[in-house]
């Protein structure tokens, strides 16, 4: 039975009494970080006017980062199909101008294909593959760590592109002609935060969180911003500061303080219900657990703030045995109706499982695993623990996809593995900005990764039936 709007609100109710940690107004960080210069650049296909400035057609047009805001990475288009798959060409292509780190989600809205890198953003006309304009906007200052120098795209809402900036910042484009509309800051770049995610935007609001839960003392919070003038709205911690959740982690000191449950891919939005849905990474120090006894809520979680002021709503913690591999819940989560009737919230993570969990009461229906998982309960020791998924396995910043039509999601997931050896516990020593992991090596303080990696997608069926098959390492849907 679809339950009502009350047993909704109780069963949240149920799942998350005690929660806290919704601020309103955060101040940013003092002094704020500086902003850098941008410059836009003209291309030959430079053309304002043509630019969609409504909202993304959900025929023909990719508009979010998981292509709806609810997020089934799903598309309707019909002309390639299984008879005409192996007649395809290239028809153009576009070759940036500098080697970079590329990760970052594409969308594609009225014809133009709007993408990022760390101190870029591109317009590029779909047909062509020929620049509208590029946008460069340079950091002002660097994080003391950040060796994959990436971002993972935009948010678009009315004609304006949002995305943050791991100098501590996030800015608005216009869609058009690529100018800069504001630029405000939101974090802390010295103390290791940076804004790589993709932001959400919708209803007059941007949202975005950092990322940098890896480093010493750096907690995870999301913030709403004024789409129109870049102002904060809210801000709501991901690590609890009051109630019972915050009772899951030890007392924070200034040696050991609490740090993770950061955020670093998008977020999906239940739009009906006006919730944010966040994915949340790994408590800190991540290899350390003695440190860090409890659930350290609301680390390797899924959690729902309301979009209207930040309350915690709704939250379900999926990694709850041997967190300590650092296995973040990276990808956001999905919203699917399903043609039974179901209301489901997927998620998938690290540690290599594919979860599906009732939308309303957070029940976990069942788990999937969807890549090698090999010593997963072994202790860390100094020696060294040899561990599948690794720290880049399992399921990274791009989730599962579901076509209603077969009525089953498809999962993309790295197969790499990873040793990790671990200092002692009263030798763990705190820098400002830097990781905090608990790794014996300071060189490799996320482990030595192994030298050969692949990767599988997975089919499964709402009700379970599981198929797989091998595929080059890391691929997308």
């Amino acid at each position: 039975m679809k339950p009502t709007g009350f047993a909704f609100a109780f069963s949240l109710a149920m799942v998350l009494s005690g929660c806290g940690g919704a601020r309103l107004l955060l101040a940013p960080a003092t002094p704020p970080p500086p902003q850098g210069a941008g410059k836009t650049v003209r291309g030959p296909a430079y053309a304002p006017a043509q630019v969609t400035r409504g909202k993304p057609d959900p025929a023909t047009d990719w508009g979010a980062y998981n292509k709806t805001h609810a997020g089934n990475r799903y598309s309707p288009l019909a002309q390639v199909a299984a008879a005409n798959v192996s007649g395809l060409r290239q028809v153009c292509a576009f070759q940036l101008d500098k080697p970079v780190n590329m990760q970052s989600s594409l969308i594609e809205i009225g014809g133009t294909l709007y993408f990022t890198t760390l101190e870029d953003t591109y317009a590029v006309d779909a047909s062509t593959c020929a620049l509208r304009w590029r946008h460069t906007y340079q950091l002002a200052r660097s994080p003391p760590f950040d060796p994959n120098k990436v971002n993972r795209g935009v948010g678009w809402m009315d004609g304006k592109l949002f995305r943050g900036s791991n100098d501590g910042r996030l800015y608005a484009l216009d869609a058009g002609t690529g100018e800069e509309v504001w630029n405000v800051p939101v974090g802390d770049p010295e103390i290791g935060e940076t804004f790589p995610a993709a932001p959400v935007a919708w209803n007059g609001r941007v949202y975005i969180g950092n990322a940098g839960g890896n480093n010493f003392g750096v907690t995870g919070r999301m913030m709403a911003f004024d789409a129109s003038t870049g102002a904060q709205l809210w801000s709501a911690d991901l690590v609890p500061t009051s109630g019972p959740a915050s009772q899951t982690w030890p007392p924070s000191t200034a040696e050991l303080p609490k740090a993770g449950a950061a955020t670093w891919t998008s977020y999906t939005l239940d739009s009906t219900r006006g919730l944010l849905w966040v994915p949340t990474g790994n408590a800190a120090p991540d290899f350390l657990k003695s440190l860090r006894p409890g659930a350290n809520l609301y680390s390797y979680s899924v959690v729902a703030l309301d979009t209207n002021t930040g309350a915690l709503k709704a939250a379900k913690q999926l990694v709850t045995d041997y967190d300590f591999h650092d296995w973040d819940i990276a990808a956001p989560p999905e919203l699917i109706d399903t043609p039974d009737g179901r209301h489901l919230l997927i998620a998938a993570g690290k540690n290599g499982y594919f979860y599906a969990l009732d939308r309303d009461s957070l029940k976990l229906l069942y788990k999937t695993p969807v890549t090698t998982i090999a010593n997963a309960t072994a202790p860390l020791t100094a020696q060294g623990t040899h561990f599948c998924p690794g720290i880049d396995g399992g399921v990274e910043w791009n989730g599962p996809a579901y076509s209603p039509r077969a009525n089953a999601f498809y999962v993309n997931a790295i197969d790499w593995c990873i040793t990790v050896a671990t200092g002692p516990p009263s030798a763990l020593e705190g820098r400002k900005g830097l990781p905090w992991t608990g790794a014996k090596d300071r060189m490799h303080p996320f482990g030595v990764q192994d030298k050969q990696r692949s990767g599988w997608v997975t089919a499964v069926d709402s009700s379970r039936w599981t198929r797989a098959t091998g595929t080059c390492c890391g691929s997308k849907i």
